[in-house]
């Protein structure tokens, strides 16, 4: 049976298997037929031009494990933050788990959106942002929205600083041959809050698998919100991630993206602006060898004026490894004053490696600052030349100019912790010793 058969014939199934209001049975209904109607994308769409599904959707996943397989704190804490205290959202095969996860409702929701969707308590905020901010139409979003019912849900009050940032990490353990999770995310900052975030979806066993995650944000009037992806999977776990983003006046909403790992990665980042004095801030760093493929597919919609946007993408290319640049900017004729800039900047380290950028502006005000730009090249060999004149050897030499590239990336990262978990990280790819920290 073909994925998408397989899909529409267990929407029925889980649908009987789920407590959620009438409402939500309604989003989930319209949503599969959204994609019922389209599929899954191919290359003959634009925006996919460059990255092809065909080899994930032609394998037989497990779509819902029966049993959630136990695993032991020693397994997975090295990819938690365990230097600083933080909350922790942990999913296993999909599955909560209360063991490795530490919640709370002290002041702020740090919990679950399957309670949150069959609470009484948050039906006013399940009804006011659930399924709001996503792409109705978008068929990998509506996949996903018609099985949603697990991930992460955070809701920050007016005014309360979160004092512990929140990881959500989801595992998968390899006990299943192949795997298709679809988790859900609702995040919720009031006027004046503010918060950290790091996400990260790690396997701790080479298995095939398949993540389709839709996350949507609201920030509201003056909050602030700061958030990290961490990408950095085995070869074998493939990832899709949509994530929506409303803005209203004066929020600043800054989103890294480090992608380092995984058989293939495609990132959708939207974001909407809802008021004036928007800050929204973009920033990637991309590592890939073998035959890793990364597409970054962003928008940022300037919809208001005296706004202001910052996309800066870098990317490393070694061996066989494919990346993907897709970046727009729209701005509407009534956002005048609009500040938007936009750049992506890759290095080929092997003549194999392959990069395709695609920088777009669509701008309908006269009076805008907004720029883009895009470099393609190679490691400059003046300059490798003058630091092995000094006595460092080539790899090293290599390893120190592809750390200055990527620098700039790093010195945004607000958790200090995690920034020198990332240097650690680039250190690791690049195969040697840089003989600094952060």
């Amino acid at each position: 049976m073909e994925l998408k058969e397989k899909l529409l014939d267990s929407h029925f199934a889980f649908e009987e298997q789920s407590e959620v209001n009438d409402t939500i049975h309604d989003y989930r209904s319209k949503a599969l037929k959204v994609f019922e109607k389209k599929g899954f994308p191919t290359k003959k769409i634009e925006a996919w031009k460059y990255t092809s599904l065909e080899q994930l959707i032609n394998k037989n996943y497990t779509l819902f494990p029966k049993t959630t397989p136990a695993i032991e704190l020693k397994d997975v804490k090295p990819y938690f933050l365990d230097d600083i205290d933080t909350y922790k959202i942990i999913f296993v095969d999909g599955v909560y788990s209360p063991f490795l996860s530490e919640t709370t409702h002290d002041g702020l929701d740090v919990c679950l959106l399957s309670a949150a969707l069959a609470k009484r308590k948050y039906k006013s905020v399940i009804d006011k942002y659930f399924n709001k901010v996503a792409t109705k139409d978008e068929s990998l979003s509506a996949l996903n929205t018609a099985f949603a019912k697990e991930g992460a849900y955070i809701y920050i009050p007016q005014s309360k600083v979160s004092e512990k940032p929140i990881e959500i990490i989801h595992f998968s353990t390899g006990k299943q041959k192949s795997l298709w999770l679809q988790p859900r995310n609702l995040i919720v900052v009031e006027k004046n809050a503010q918060v950290q975030i790091i996400e990260r979806h790690q396997s701790l066993l080479p298995h095939d698998i398949v993540t389709n995650v839709v996350t949507e944000i609201y920030a509201h009037k003056d909050s602030l919100i700061d958030y990290y992806k961490i990408q950095n999977d085995l070869d074998s776990a493939s990832l899709i991630d949509n994530t929506y983003i409303n803005q209203e006046k004066n929020s600043h909403v800054s989103l890294h993206t480090f992608s380092f790992g995984g058989k293939l990665v495609r990132n959708n980042l939207n974001y909407f602006h809802l008021g004036q004095n928007i800050l929204s801030t973009l920033k990637g760093l991309t590592i890939l060898k073998g035959n890793q493929h990364v597409d970054h597919n962003t928008l940022v919609n300037h919809s208001n004026p005296n706004c202001d946007s910052h996309q800066d993408y870098k990317g490393i290319f070694s061996e066989k490894s494919k990346g993907v640049f897709n970046g727009k900017i729209f701005v509407d004729k009534i956002a005048q004053k609009t500040n938007a800039f936009q750049q992506s900047n890759n290095i080929l380290i092997d003549d194999k490696a392959t990069i395709n950028s695609k920088p777009q502006l669509e701008i309908f005000a006269d009076d805008v600052k907004c720029s883009h730009g895009c470099t393609i090249g190679q490691l400059d060999e003046d300059t490798l030349f003058y630091l092995r004149s000094r006595g460092i050897p080539r790899k090293e030499a290599k390893a120190l100019l592809t750390y200055a590239f990527a620098n700039n990336i790093l010195e945004s990262v607000q958790i200090n912790v995690l920034k020198k978990r990332i240097n650690s990280q680039i250190a690791n790819k690049l195969g040697v010793n840089l003989g600094f920290d952060l």
